[in-house]
C-alpha cells in the first residue's frame, strides 16, 4: 500500500467547496432521482464520518467500517454519471480523487496538495495497515464531508448545473465505468469492482424511469440491457476472473451505441473533451477527435496539407545544418522510433536525452515530451526547432529556406488559401500530417468490433492487463495511455522508479533523469514530479523497442519483469513518490506471456504514410 503524509496546508475548508467547475451554466431544479440521490449520499457521508470516529475509539469493527464505506460509494455511484460530469473538477479533485499527491493552481500560484476523497479512504479502509492508519481516515473524511457539504448547501440553495444533452452524462458514464471502473482505478483498496459498476449501473436506470425527456424515446432495450449487465456483475464479483471483453461486447458497447443514437441536442462537451460524441465504438479509429488537441482545425485539413507536411516532415534542409529531418529519430519502417536506447544529436557522437517515442497517435494528448513541457503539438515541433541538439534552427531560417523552393510555394499555395509560407501555415502542415498517424486497426481492435478471432493468450492477456497486472490503471483503455479517462482531456506522468538497467542485470541503480522534476513549467514545480515520465501509448509497443525513457530494457519480458517486482521500490530503491505501487504482481512467466500476446495484437501500422 501506498502512504501519504498529510500536509499542514491543507488548505481552508472554503477553498476546496468553491473551487468545482460545472461543464455548462444553466441552473435548474433536477429530476427526483438525482436529488434524492444526493441527499443520500450527504446521509450516507454523515454515516461513514461517525463509522470513522467509532473505529478511531475501537468501538466498532474494521469490518463494519469497511460495510459503512462501501455503502457511501455505493450512493455516490448511483449518482457519479450526473455529478462527475456536470462538476468534473470537483468530482476529480475533492470528492473521488486518484490517491496521489496533485498541484492544484490558485491565481499565479500552485499549491502541492495531498490526495482526498473516497479513492483515498478506500485504500486506507481495506490495506492491511488500517489499524494504524485511524487519524488520517479521520482527517480525510472531515475533509470530504465539509467539501460536500458546502456543494450540496449549494446545489440545494441554487440549483444544479443541467446541460442541454441528456444521454452525454449517461454515455460518459460507461466511459468511466470501463476504463476506471472495471480495471480497479477507483477502488485501489477494495478492488469492488462489480458491486460499484452495478449500482452506477442502477443509477443510470433509474435516472432514466425518471426524467420525463426520456419518455420520448423507446427505453426498453436500453432498461432490459442494464438489467441484464447488473445481473451478470452480481454473478461474477471476483476481480482477478471477470472477463471484461465478455462485459464490453455484451453490455457496455451495445449500450454505448444506443444512446449514442438518441443524441439530437448540442454537444455540451465540445471545448472541454477531446471524446468524439458521435462516435459508436470504444475501439474504432474515431473515438478521439484528432482536433481537439492541436491548433489545426478540421475545417482547415485536407490532403494538399498533409502531403505538404509530410514533405516537411523528411526535408533535411530545415534543420540547421541540413542533415536532420523528423524522420531521423521517427522513421515509419520502425513505427515512427529509430529502435535506439537515445535518439542522436545533431553534435557527431552525442545523443539527446531520452528514448524517441513513436507518432503513432502522438496527437491524442493534451501534454508533450516525456517531462510534459509542451501544451500542444505545436508547440512539441517549436521544442525541436530551437534545442541545440536537434534541429538548432528558428523559424526565421526555415521560412527563409523554403521561400527559395518552387516546389513549396506551389504546394503551399494548393494547401491554404493565402498561399503564405509562414510560420502559423508551417505548423499546420507539420500537424496535419502527423495527426494523420493515428493507428486502431489493430487485430485486437478489430476482434474487439467484432470483425476477427484472436488467440485465446491475447483475450487472457487483455484481461490480465485490466486487472491483476494493473497496467490500465495508467495505461486507460481504450488509447492505452495516460490520456485521462472519460474526458480525455489531460496527460498523466507516473513516477515508476526506472533502472538504468533491467532488473536482473545486477547491480539494481536508479536512472538519474528527474523527469518532470527538471521540467521548465515553472508553475509545475514540485517534488512530486521527481523521476516521473509521462505515461505513453502501448499501441504499436511490439515495434518500438527499446523502452522507457532512457532506452534500457529491449523485450517486452524485461519490461513486464520491471513491473512485476513493484517499479524501483518494490526493488529496494528509495522513492519519495513512487505512483506506481510497490507490491509485487505475482504474475507467472505463463501470464507474462499472455500479457505480451496482446500487446504483440496492439499492432497496426496500417495508417503508415
Amino acid at each position: 500500500m501506498r502512504t501519504y503524509p498529510l500536509l499542514v496546508v491543507i488548505l481552508l475548508t472554503g477553498f476546496a467547496v468553491m473551487s468545482f467547475n460545472p461543464v455548462d451554466h444553466g441552473k435548474e431544479t433536477e429530476t427526483t432521482f438525482i436529488n434524492k440521490g444526493l441527499t443520500d449520499f450527504k446521509g450516507q457521508l454523515e454515516q461513514l464520518k461517525a463509522d470513522v470516529y467509532q473505529f478511531s475509539e475501537d468501538r466498532i469493527s474494521l469490518e463494519e467500517l469497511q460495510k459503512s464505506f462501501r455503502r457511501t460509494r455505493n450512493s455516490f455511484k448511483e449518482i457519479e454519471f450526473y455529478i462527475a460530469y456536470h462538476y468534473p473538477e470537483f468530482t476529480k479533485t475533492h470528492l473521488n480523487a486518484a490517491p496521489l499527491f496533485h498541484i492544484e493552481a490558485a491565481g499565479t500560484s500552485a499549491y502541492t496538495l495531498p490526495p482526498e476523497g473516497l479513492q483515498v479512504l478506500d485504500e486506507l479502509i481495506f490495506s492491511e495497515e488500517a489499524d494504524d492508519e485511524k487519524e488520517k481516515m479521520k482527517t480525510i473524511t472531515d475533509f470530504l464531508y465539509n467539501s460536500y457539504s458546502g456543494f450540496y448547501l449549494s446545489a440545494m440553495k441554487n440549483g444544479l448545473s443541467k446541460g442541454n444533452n441528456k444521454t452525454l452524462p449517461l454515455r460518459i458514464e460507461l466511459i468511466r465505468i470501463y476504463s476506471l471502473g472495471v480495471t480497479g482505478f477507483d477502488t485501489p483498496g477494495s478492488l469492488n469492482i462489480s458491486e460499484e459498476t452495478a449500482h452506477a449501473l442502477s443509477g443510470m436506470q433509474k435516472y432514466l424511469n425518471d426524467d420525463a425527456y426520456f419518455k420520448n424515446y423507446n427505453t426498453g432495450k436500453v432498461n432490459q440491457t442494464l438489467s441484464d449487465a447488473i445481473m451478470y456483475l452480481a454473478e461474477n464479483k471476483d476481480f482477478e476472473t471477470f472477463d471484461r471483453i465478455q462485459f464490453y461486447k455484451q453490455y457496455i458497447q451495445p449500450l454505448y451505441q444506443e444512446l449514442g443514437s438518441w443524441d439530437g441536442r448540442p454537444d455540451d462537451l465540445k471545448e472541454f473533451s477531446g471524446w468524439n460524441v458521435g462516435n459508436k465504438d470504444f475501439f474504432s479509429s474515431d473515438f478521439l477527435d484528432p482536433y481537439f488537441y492541436t491548433v489545426l482545425k478540421s475545417s482547415e485539413d485536407n490532403a494538399h496539407l498533409r502531403q505538404l507536411g509530410k514533405s516537411l516532415f523528411y526535408d533535411q534542409n530545415i534543420s540547421g545544418n541540413g542533415k536532420m529531418s523528423c524522420a531521423t529519430c521517427h522513421l515509419p519502417e520502425n513505427a515512427f522510433t529509430d529502435l535506439k536506447a537515445k535518439s542522436p544529436s545533431n553534435v557527431e557522437g552525442k545523443n539527446v536525452l531520452r528514448n524517441s517515442p513513436s507518432l503513432y497517435n502522438a496527437v491524442f494528448a493534451k501534454r508533450f515530451f516525456y517531462d510534459l513541457r509542451a501544451f500542444y503539438l505545436e508547440q512539441q515541433a517549436e521544442h525541436v526547432i530551437y534545442n541545440e541538439e536537434e534541429f538548432n534552427t528558428s523559424y526565421g531560417s526555415i521560412i527563409q529556406k523554403l521561400k527559395t523552393k518552387p516546389e513549396y510555394k506551389k504546394a503551399f499555395r494548393k494547401a491554404f488559401k493565402d498561399g503564405e509560407i509562414n510560420k502559423e501555415n508551417f505548423s499546420k502542415a507539420l500537424s496535419s500530417y502527423v495527426a494523420s498517424l493515428y493507428s486502431f486497426n489493430s487485430d485486437f481492435d478489430r476482434f474487439m468490433r467484432n470483425e476477427k478471432e484472436v488467440s485465446d493468450d491475447v483475450k487472457k492477456g487483455f484481461n490480465l492487463f485490466m486487472g491483476k497486472a494493473a497496467c490500465a490503471t495508467c495505461h486507460f483503455a481504450p488509447h492505452f495511455s495516460g490520456l485521462v479517462p472519460p474526458f480525455f482531456n489531460e496527460n498523466e506522468s507516473e513516477v515508476l522508479g526506472v533502472t538504468t538497467k533491467p532488473v536482473k542485470q545486477l547491480p539494481v541503480e536508479l536512472d538519474g533523469d528527474m523527469g518532470r522534476g527538471n521540467s521548465p513549467v515553472k508553475k509545475e514545480k514540485s517534488w512530486i514530479y521527481d523521476y516521473s515520465f509521462k505515461t505513453v501509448t502501448v499501441r504499436n509497443i511490439a515495434l518500438t523497442k527499446p523502452y522507457f525513457h532512457n532506452g534500457a530494457f529491449n523485450t517486452l519480458d524485461e519490461v513486464l519483469d520491471f513491473y512485476n517486482e513493484g517499479g524501483g521500490e518494490g526493488l529496494g530503491l528509495k522513492m519519495k513518490n513512487q505512483t506506481l505501487a510497490p507490491d509485487k504482481l505475482n504474475l507467472t512467466q505463463t501470464e507474462i506471456q499472455q500479457i505480451i500476446a496482446f500487446l504483440n495484437a496492439l499492432t497496426d501500422v496500417s495508417k503508415a504514410k
